[in-house]
């Protein structure tokens, strides 16, 4: 990966379909989802067209899957899948993974391999549609250690969720789960695990600034959501305190990283903190400089 050549690095994008066309959701939340974000066109892209896609804007691209069968019953894109992909594309594509916590042991053995044998940079965890609290020592914690241990990150979603909004009792999804004073716990237990908290977390913006101003490993993305409705106050701290610890990310496929940077250019942002965001910080915080 040549970072001189690269004009972004997105850390939020989403492998939805498998090689052998296995989608990651349910039709019905796959359909309001997309209703939700007003998804423009290819909504299921391959791994393979998701690389085309990255390297025709010379941008990286943090990918993974989200493993919550305990909870859905869909089995995930594989993540030895995605892993695999990143090591044929290794100019574009960032390979994450996603352990469904309810695994036990067997996750956290997983876990493990997949750093170890196939070379994950990081985690992604959703607690909403998995069902936990971040903070749940006896479902998580052997989770963290491993991901602390190696050098890993872990990054969580937080506030609310496009996932099942528009579906009867919201898909049974449950947004208590994503607050991300759950993820304090986790920084405090944790000090030298590497976190991101995914998106504006809304409606706990406040409390997802205090903990990544508070806590030296915690960061934050700002995918999932148009910078045009960035709430005033994160647009402040982005500017300011937080300025080496905030990450360009766009939740790809539902948002596209044109859309979110169209809009980004009219966000009021320092010249010299710009170029932090959009790949300055992530680069630093995934070792790759």
């Amino acid at each position: 990966m040549d970072l001189s050549e690269l004009t972004a690095i997105d850390v939020h994008t989403h492998a939805e379909v498998s090689s052998k066309g296995h989608a990651s959701l349910d039709a019905d939340l796959d359909a309001a989802s997309s209703a939700y974000f007003k998804v423009e066109g290819n909504r299921k892209p391959t791994l393979e067209e998701m690389a085309a896609y990255y390297r025709e804007r010379k941008m990286a691209a943090v990918v993974f899957t989200v493993d919550a069968e305990s909870a859905t019953g869909t089995a995930p894109v594989p993540n030895e899948e995605v892993a695999e992909a990143a090591a044929a594309h290794p100019d574009v594509l960032i390979p994450f993974a996603s352990i469904d916590p309810f695994r036990g042991k067997a996750g956290v053995r997983h876990a493990r391999r997949l750093v170890e044998e196939y070379g994950v940079k990081g985690f992604k965890f959703h607690p909403s549609i998995q069902g936990f609290f971040p903070n749940d020592r006896a479902l998580a914690y052997a989770l963290y250690e491993v991901i602390e241990e190696t050098g890993c990150v872990a990054l969580f979603h937080t506030g609310q969720t496009g996932i099942g909004a528009g579906v009867p009792g919201g898909g049974g999804i449950r947004l208590k789960y994503s607050n991300p004073m759950y993820v304090d716990d986790v920084a405090a237990d944790f000090p030298h695990l590497k976190i991101i908290l995914a998106h504006p977390s809304f409606p706990w913006q406040d409390e997802a600034l205090a903990v990544a101003t508070h806590k030296p490993g915690v960061h934050i993305d700002l995918s999932g959501w148009s910078p045009k409705y960035f709430p005033p106050q994160l647009v402040h701290y982005a500017n300011t305190l937080l300025k080496d610890k905030v990450l360009f990310g766009s939740d790809f496929p539902v948002l596209t990283p044109d859309r979110w940077l169209a809009d980004f250019a009219k966000l009021a942002i320092k010249d010299e903190v710009r170029p932090k965001i959009l790949k300055e910080n992530a680069a630093r915080l995934l070792g790759l400089k």
